[in-house]
């Protein structure tokens, strides 16, 4: 049920991002270039004005601040994932613990790249996009029992196989340039449940219980309860615990995550009016 309702939420934010781009993309290549692209909503929408008036002033200023804020947007989203992302891993191998990383990948040989980093803190994330690699620090390695420590680590299996790291950042970087859409941040919002969701399945079934999985979630839950704090960049503690706790109490329950109604209103009105202005155009 989450596979094909993960597959849906992915293919709709990428079908509203090439459907917006590709107009983004052909407006501005006909400001740079001078090529006239005839079916084009942006262009369209500068046609509609005469020029020299305050109108059409007014409408190309906020089309173009629309457009310029959505690509720069976009490029530094991009950069400033690259840079952090290479701090992050910087930090996290000099905080490596040689012998949890060996331990760890001979007790789980048929997961690739498990990195034991030292932190007190229990934390568990997928990290990377070409080669995406899971990190597990000493506390939460000290925190959980065996079976625990094994849900936990075929949690992350399931973000690292089905690279997990770099759709969740696609998704949300789509979310970010297209805010004028609400279905995409909706879209990036609950692929990020379904993923959790999705992943706790992959370890109950890979180790034939849902007790391991259970347990480690509440013992995260009490440690972050008491300490009042939450981990950082931790897949296996994050906004969808509620979710997860539902179904792991009841696997059959029907967990609804539908959009409002002003979301699917808004999101339709904008996309049937580039649609519209595009079939006019044509």
């Amino acid at each position: 049920m989450w596979k094909k309702k993960s597959y849906f939420v992915v293919s709709l934010s990428l079908l509203i991002a090439c459907a917006v781009w590709s107009q983004m993309g052909a407006f501005l290549v006909h400001i740079l270039f001078g090529v006239n692209i005839k079916a084009n909503f942006f262009k369209f929408c500068f046609s509609l004005f005469k020029e020299g008036t305050v109108y059409y002033f007014a409408v190309t200023t906020l089309l173009s601040i629309l457009i310029a804020y959505s690509v720069l947007n976009t490029i530094f989203k991009i950069a400033e994932q690259f840079f952090l992302s290479r701090k992050l891993k910087h930090k996290l191998f000099i905080a490596k613990n040689d012998r949890g990383t060996k331990v760890l990948n001979e007790n789980f040989n048929h997961v690739n790249n498990i990195l034991v980093v030292n932190a007190d803190e229990p934390l568990a994330f997928t990290i990377g996009f070409r080669n995406p690699f899971i990190v597990i620090s000493t506390g939460l390695v000290e925190l959980l029992d065996v079976d625990e420590l094994e849900a936990v680590v075929e949690h992350e299996s399931f973000h690292q196989k089905n690279f997990h790291p770099l759709v969740i950042f696609t998704m949300q970087l789509i979310s970010q340039a297209l805010w004028f859409i609400p279905l995409t941040k909706w879209c990036y919002k609950n692929y990020k449940i379904m993923s959790e969701l999705l992943a706790d399945e992959f370890a109950i079934k890979k180790t034939g219980t849902e007790l391991g999985i259970s347990a480690a979630l509440l013992k995260l839950i009490k440690y972050c309860c008491a300490d009042n704090t939450a981990p950082v960049l931790a897949h296996f503690s994050n906004e969808a615990v509620d979710y997860r706790l539902r179904q792991l109490v009841d696997p059959h329950e029907t967990i609804p995550l539908r959009a409002d109604f002003t979301t699917i209103f808004v999101s339709i009105y904008v996309l049937l009016i580039l649609l519209g202005m595009t079939i006019v155009i044509v």
